[in-house]
């Protein structure tokens, strides 16, 4: 008995990652699928700590309240210091994505390293329906540094 659900438990905990990349080798980026695969491994626990409450685990958010991240255009678009600077900085106004208006207030994580901060969105930005390219601690690093 202790020997199945031994073997149930690994197995769920093998299909909670199974949306991160399985290959291996450089990017078109030059960057290895291996180490964008630890980012997203790392981000996705931070995920779990800071954001799961309100953008919930399917990235959905809550209508009309907490903005979703699963195929959001400001999720994966290609303006990474946008996304950067409203985690750092949090976000107080009504915005509008896509179409849908969220008032929420989202807390500032200026408390999370570059490499935190990185990872987590590098998670977001490949989890769900998401597939954009991985945000890197150096480029947080610049983005905090003009904020000061």
């Amino acid at each position: 008995m202790k020997r199945i659900s031994g073997s149930i438990a690994l197995i769920a905990a093998l299909m909670s990652f199974q949306h991160l990349p399985k290959k291996t080798g450089p990017t078109k980026s030059g960057k290895s699928t291996v180490l964008i695969t630890e980012s997203i491994e790392r981000g996705k626990i931070i995920y779990l700590q800071k954001c799961l409450s309100c953008h919930q685990v399917d990235g959905g958010g809550v209508p009309h309240l907490n903005a979703p991240l699963d195929g959001a255009s400001a999720v994966v678009g290609n303006d990474k210091a946008k996304i950067i600077r409203i985690v750092l900085n949090g976000m107080t106004d009504r915005v509008e994505i896509d179409g849908e208006y969220y008032s929420n207030n989202m807390a500032p994580h200026k408390d999370l390293t570059n490499r935190q901060i990185a990872d987590v969105l590098t998670y977001v930005r490949n989890s769900w329906t998401n597939k954009a390219s991985a945000v890197t601690a150096a480029e947080v690093k610049a983005v905090r540094a003009k904020n000061k």
